[in-house]
């Protein structure tokens, strides 16, 4: 039996009289959100929802103090529910975590069964939080997509914000999966990445600055992490009853758009909500990425790995937008 030690390192936030921080602290399970289960900690990751928490620049937790971090992986080393014993490998993504309850910037993290999902076959504990919350979202929104019968021949699937953790992970997913996908970015220095990772096309922002109800059709869809204006853009330019997927707000929470996408061209705006998603969904869409959809460049989509003591500069670059692919914490 693994001994858990009487305390351990995490990160963790406040927001009280002395005003708003986070940074690391020493920890005992006690500490911990209540669960039935407790692992050892392998790796988490850094998500943009991970850096509002960490600086209060948005409004994600919803009770003080918590430890921060919405992914994590490991190995169980304690369970009181039959269906874990100690030594599995599970990985958690979302569900709470960083929001309601304690997360997975920890060494050890204490979880509710009914949200840890086995580590399936095809998968690594690294790969999965390489992978984590913005590799969810993007099988998420291919998932809903493909729901929407999403075909390669209705045109190429557009990615905005590419060059992000959620954008470049969807790259090589929607390509893996035979969609020709273009890759929005205004980032015109990383097109060579972007195309390294499957993007048959790299278009600087300009693509998707028209301003008109409509346009002549260019995208057979796509998936949107920026929101605001280009996401208008981007459903005046869909193909007739092609899905853009929203998930993301890194220009513009707001959306001015018309009604003729949708009542023209049958195009569908599919929302993508990956924290909540239904655990048989959740199971299905981790199926997928650890098999058929599987990125074939997680190593290069890794541009930078942490730990928890480095979190409060990473934060800071990712809100600047100095973030490229994801960043891996190692615990």
């Amino acid at each position: 039996m693994t001994t858990i030690p009487a305390t351990f390192d995490a990160f963790r936030i406040h927001d009280d009289a002395a005003g708003y921080r986070s940074g690391l602290e020493r920890l005992s399970l006690d500490a911990l959100s209540p669960g039935e289960l407790v692992i050892r900690a392998a790796y988490s990751s850094v998500n943009y929802k991970d850096a509002l928490a960490g600086t209060g620049k948005g409004k994600i937790l919803r009770r003080f103090p918590l430890v921060g971090g919405i992914d994590v992986a490991g190995h169980v080393v304690a369970s009181t529910d039959p269906r874990f014993r100690e030594g599995d490998a599970v990985l958690v993504t979302g569900c709470g975590l960083s929001e309601t309850r304690d997360g997975g910037y920890s060494e050890y993290v204490r979880l509710e069964a009914q949200w840890a999902i086995p580590l399936p076959a095809g998968l690594d504990l690294r790969e999965s939080m390489i992978l984590g919350t913005a590799g969810f979202t993007a099988g998420l929104a291919l998932f809903r997509m493909l729901e929407n019968r999403q075909t390669p021949a209705l045109g190429p699937l557009a990615v905005t914000g590419a060059t992000g953790g959620v954008g470049s992970l969807a790259v090589d997913i929607f390509s893996r999966a035979g969609f020709e996908v273009h890759a929005i970015s205004g980032k015109a220095e990383h097109a060579g990445y972007l195309k390294s990772l499957g993007a048959r096309e790299v278009l600087g922002r300009e693509a998707l600055a028209t301003t008109r109800p409509l346009e002549s059709a260019r995208f057979g869809g796509g998936l949107d992490n920026v929101g605001g204006p280009m996401l208008a853009s981007l459903l005046a330019q869909t193909s007739p009853y092609g899905n853009v997927a929203s998930a993301g707000l890194a220009a513009s929470a707001e959306l001015h758009a018309t009604v003729m996408p949708f009542i023209i061209r049958g195009v569908s705006l599919l929302g993508v909500a990956s924290a909540g998603t239904a655990r048989e969904i959740r199971e299905r869409i981790w199926q997928h990425l650890a098999d058929d959809w599987k990125p074939r460049h997680l190593d290069r989509i890794c541009t930078a790995e942490v730990t928890l003591a480095e979190l409060p500069t990473v934060f800071d670059r990712m809100l600047a937008g100095g973030s490229l692919g994801r960043t891996l914490v190692r615990l």
